[in-house]
């Protein structure tokens, strides 16, 4: 079974984007157990299929990451790639549309990330602003992504393979969009990797899922692929209901 975990913020916080200290470090001593090999994104989707592998990514880039995440990641020699909105690197996580229950943290600089890259750390970008890119226009889009890539080119020395889509948001014109600059992306879709896999449309799995142990020790197994399909199908039904809010909103909104 391959498939990616992901984590946004490490703190006690137990906020939507949070993982606790403490259950993120039974998390990589499970992931440095050797109970299923750790690779990074870019090996994981050219893998076959039937190889039990994972890889882990962190969202937006959170000063957390350096003090929480990173000492234990390069004392086990897990590879990972974070992936960081460029406009707000060294600033903090306040973008437009954040969500509420969301704590206001600060995110790392350019030398904190320089140097975690120097160790072994790998980063992606996360655009430039953290919008919901299927609403902005071309010229945004192409601001948001080719921007995102050439600013990390100046302050890291070279661009960035990957992606993160904002909020998980996309379609069929951003992910050509985003093929244009990137060679692969990431998604929120709650789901290991099927046979083949497109690779700017990849499937993700929250390790904020993840906080009771009982479902890493079940890796792999058929149990664990009937919780991922429920926890998929829950996950779809409140994004659905989400989307229709904010139709709804904007109808109502143009009326006014």
């Amino acid at each position: 079974m391959r498939a990616i975990l992901t984590w946004h913020s490490i703190d006690p916080s137990g906020s939507p984007i949070s993982v606790a200290p403490e259950v993120f470090r039974r998390q990589v001593a499970w992931l440095a157990s050797g109970r299923t090999r750790v690779v990074a994104v870019d090996e994981l989707f050219a893998l076959a299929p039937a190889t039990d592998a994972v890889a882990l990514t962190f969202d937006d880039g959170f000063a957390n990451f350096e003090t929480e995440a990173a000492p234990l990641l390069l004392a086990h020699g897990l590879p990972a790639t974070v992936f960081v909105v460029t406009a707000h690197v060294g600033r903090d996580n306040q973008w437009r549309g954040s969500a509420d229950g969301v704590p206001v943290l600060p995110l790392m600089d350019w030398a904190t990330i320089g140097r975690l890259r120097a160790s072994g750390i790998s980063f992606g970008a996360h655009t430039r602003t953290h919008p919901r890119l299927p609403s902005i226009s071309a010229s945004a889009l192409d601001d948001e992504l080719a921007r995102a890539a050439e600013e990390m080119r100046h302050e890291l020395g070279e661009r960035p393979a990957g992606l993160a889509y904002p909020y998980g948001a996309f379609d069929t014109r951003v992910v050509s969009a985003t093929a244009a600059e990137y060679r692969w992306a990431c998604t929120t879709e709650f789901r290991t990797f099927g046979a083949a896999e497109r690779p700017h449309e990849l499937p993700r799995l929250d390790a904020w899922y993840f906080r009771d142990d009982r479902l890493l020790a079940a890796w792999g197994t058929a149990r664990f692929g009937a919780w991922v399909w429920a926890r998929r199908q829950g996950r779809s039904a409140r994004s659905l209901a989400r989307t229709a809010m904010r139709t709804i909103g904007g109808r109502l909104g143009g009326t006014q």
